[in-house]
């Protein structure tokens, strides 16, 4: 026979479930940051759009670079909030809603951690591509490229580290629950 749980370990066991709730407030600071880096758009935009006729291609090239990066990393920020809102502390119930993100019926933790390191690897590409075409500009020495690619080519390995164990955990997952079923049949 079952037997009663204990009073004491279900309202710790609650309480627990409860605090999922204390990461929201830190969701709503990454929507207030996300907003800052909208400004920050805006504000690069208009510098850029202001000033087109007083700079050269280059100029130009690198301010559409920072641009792009402003939104990579917009889209990073909007990835952390709404798949970890989602993961972590409740469902958004947007099932059906014309505007679900695709990716957002299949987030888990690892998916999540996969593509933020694929993210961060897109951000980290502009960077490097900014500091090539500012090669022999001050402030950009071989010192400074060399150590933008080794800490891009280690956010690749990262990501590629990431990828294999989420793709092993989820065939060992997979392979569990044949396992289950075919003792289940037996």
């Amino acid at each position: 026979m079952e037997t009663l749980p204990n009073p004491i370990k279900t309202k710790l066991s609650s309480l627990i479930f409860l605090s999922r709730w204390l990461q929201a407030p830190l969701y709503v600071g990454l929507i207030l940051a996300q907003s800052l880096y909208v400004l920050r758009f805006l504000i690069e935009l208009w510098h850029l759009t202001t000033h087109i006729t007083q700079i050269d291609e280059k100029d130009v090239m690198l301010a559409v670079l920072g641009l792009i990066d402003v939104v990579m990393i917009a889209n990073l920020l909007l990835m952390v909030i709404v798949g970890g809102y989602e993961t972590f502390v409740s469902r958004l119930n947007l099932h059906n809603h014309p505007d679900e993100p695709e990716w957002l019926s299949h987030v888990n933790a690892g998916a999540l951690k996969v593509k933020l390191a694929t993210a961060l690897i897109g951000i980290s590409s502009i960077h490097l591509l900014s500091s090539f075409i500012k090669i022999g500009t001050p402030g950009v020495s071989n010192d400074t490229i060399i150590w933008r690619v080794v800490v891009h080519l280690t956010f690749v390995v990262s990501a590629l580290l990431l990828a294999y164990t989420d793709r092993l955990m989820v065939k060992t997952s997979l392979e569990e629950k044949t396992y289950r079923a075919k003792e289940n049949q037996d």
